[in-house]
């Protein structure tokens, strides 16, 4: 379902997603860019390849240098792939990687279009990395675990191909209280990154369970989903308890390290001396 919505949203421009939930189509009239940071600001930004489905900014806080190797997890049309391509130079690496085909598609067409030569596209699932071990200076990605099932399965991908002494910044959407099971289990709002999202302490406990070090919140912002979407879902009084219930949707963006030493991050009897 969820390649499905993504891969007709890779049709759209960024105005055909901008009033949605994430790109996911559950249109309000309440309010547009629910989620969405503005990028228009950010060095490398290319407007062709923005189609309003962030949840935060995560180049801007990911230290990228000249001649870093990056990876762009759910690289969309390649947005963020191409800021980290400025930051990171000609001298640098840039590969994206995305589930939908049609995303890769138009990724590779507008990295075309712009002669970068050093931008790659890779067709793959986040949860199986297509990318060697120890690859990475970095990795960014937007608004894209939380679409993902096997959440500890990515953040071991992440770990495997980051060089050591590498680091992430992650933009992602976490809970802080229970949603309603109707939004749970409602598939739009899971392609709206919001069903598929865990606990805020639970995403960041399960950084640490995977040996990264120095984990921090770089931004923490509240996410408010508009009453007219929601009453999709919920009834007037399933709506009025879950306002005051205290539950919240926030965006994220966490930044981590893997140790330049792997081995003293590993805590379990087999690597511990």
């Amino acid at each position: 379902m969820v390649r499905q919505k993504y891969s007709e949203i890779a049709l759209q421009d960024k105005e055909s997603n901008q009033s949605s939930c994430c790109g996911s189509g559950c249109c309000s009239t309440d309010a547009s860019n629910i989620m969405t940071d503005d990028y228009s600001k950010l060095e490398g930004y290319n407007p062709d390849a923005d189609l309003g489905l962030g949840c935060g900014l995560p180049t801007q806080f990911a230290k990228i240098k000249t001649g870093d190797v990056v990876i762009d997890l759910g690289n969309g049309a390649g947005n963020d792939a191409f800021i980290a391509r400025h930051e990171t130079g000609e001298t640098g690496k840039v590969i994206g990687i995305d589930f939908t085909p049609a995303m890769i598609s138009r990724a590779r067409k507008n990295a075309e279009v712009r002669g970068f030569n050093n931008v790659e596209f890779r067709q793959g699932d986040i949860e199986e990395i297509p990318v060697s071990a120890d690859t990475a200076d970095v990795i960014v990605s937007n608004c894209v675990l939380n679409l993902v099932p096997d959440k500890d399965a990515v953040i071991k991908e992440i770990f495997r191909v980051l060089k050591p002494g590498g680091h992430f910044s992650i933009s992602d959407i976490v809970l802080e209280g229970e949603l309603p099971t109707e939004i749970k289990d409602a598939a739009e709002m899971y392609a709206g990154c919001v069903s598929g999202a865990i606990q805020k302490n639970s995403y960041l406990d399960l950084i640490e369970a995977n040996g990264f070090r120095n984990v921090v919140v770089q931004k923490d912002k509240a996410i408010t989903v508009p009453d007219d979407i929601l009453k999709k879902y919920l009834s007037g009084d399933q709506l009025a308890s879950f306002r005051q219930s205290g539950t919240g949707i926030r965006s994220v963006t966490v930044y981590a390290e893997k140790p330049a030493d792997e081995k003293k991050a590993c805590c379990g009897p087999e690597c511990c001396s």
